[in-house]
């Protein structure tokens, strides 16, 4: 299972997300877009957005921290 989470250091929603996903032991990658302009390119080309938190679940996209959704893709469906 490939989970990375696209965030910068000054997003809240980044800082609750990281925590939601810790609390259902969901191992991830953290990449700070704000240092890596590399992966800001790279996520912003395959999500359309330039906003964080951005979610990529085994290759599905989340922009924003919408639980719901989350909750769906940890669940396997």
């Amino acid at each position: 299972m490939a989970v990375r989470l696209y965030t910068t250091p000054s997003c809240g929603y980044c800082t609750q997300l990281k925590r939601y996903l810790r609390e259902r032991q969901v191992k991830f990658t953290e990449y700070d877009i704000s240092r890596d302009e590399r992966k800001a390119a790279e996520i912003a080309h395959r999500s359309r957005q330039h906003g964080v938190p951005v979610l990529d679940y085994n290759g599905t996209i989340v922009v924003g921290f919408d639980r719901g959704r989350i909750d769906r893709l940890i669940a396997g469906g």
